[in-house]
């Protein structure tokens, strides 16, 4: 589905999720509430990005993001980065499910970072996209890649203070962490508690 509509098409918005019904997607557009899920690819990218502009030319009141995502492209993780850090409204990042490989740095581009408690969170290296081409095309693809995973590896590292040689190992590794491990890591910084558990 075009994020843009054609001539004398009504505008569907905000851009519909497959599988999500419409009236759902603007109410939760309506409460600043943007949906990540599932992996995450260029038109998808796209969809987030314009949402996010569109909310922050609205007002300044914090948007929320909604994170259910096991991974994706670098690439588009990299768009929604730009996006978030061009923004005067915050950003305040919930990971609901699950947030994996390049997805994590667009939770580390965010102002606060939380998580339900059975939130999963996957420590992987983003995969560089299929280059086909000349030898030359295809060393400069992967240095292209190798930049842009150090942009990932700079970012994780600034918000958990831990050694970027630390990051870079435990990405390789695929380290998987629980909630609360996300939270001693640097990751998050609140485990969403129960309501019974709330103080009141």
């Amino acid at each position: 589905m075009p994020l843009f509509p054609q001539p004398n098409q009504p505008p569907e918005w905000p851009p519909q999720q497959p599988g999500f019904p419409g009236w759902l997607e603007e109410r939760l557009f309506e409460r600043r509430i943007v949906m990540l899920r599932g992996q995450l690819t260029g038109e998808t990218a796209t969809g987030i990005a314009a949402a996010l502009l569109t909310l922050d030319s609205a007002a300044p009141e914090a948007i929320q993001l909604h994170v259910a995502a096991p991974g994706g492209e670098l690439s588009a993780a990299l768009a929604v980065i730009d996006v978030i850090d061009s923004l005067s409204a915050p950003v305040h990042a919930l990971v609901t499910s699950e947030a994996g490989g390049a997805v994590l740095a667009i939770l580390a581009a965010a102002d606060q970072r939380a998580a339900y408690r059975h939130a999963r969170f996957k420590l992987a290296e983003p995969r560089a996209a299929g280059v086909t081409g000349t030898a030359d095309e295809v060393a400069a693809a992967a240095g292209q890649h190798l930049r842009e995973l150090e942009e990932v590896v700079v970012r994780l590292a600034g918000i958990t203070g831990k050694p970027r040689s630390r990051i870079e190992d435990d990405l390789a590794a695929g380290r998987s962490l629980s909630a609360a491990e996300a939270l001693e890591y640097g990751l998050i910084d609140e485990v969403i508690a129960p309501k019974k558990n709330r103080p009141r």
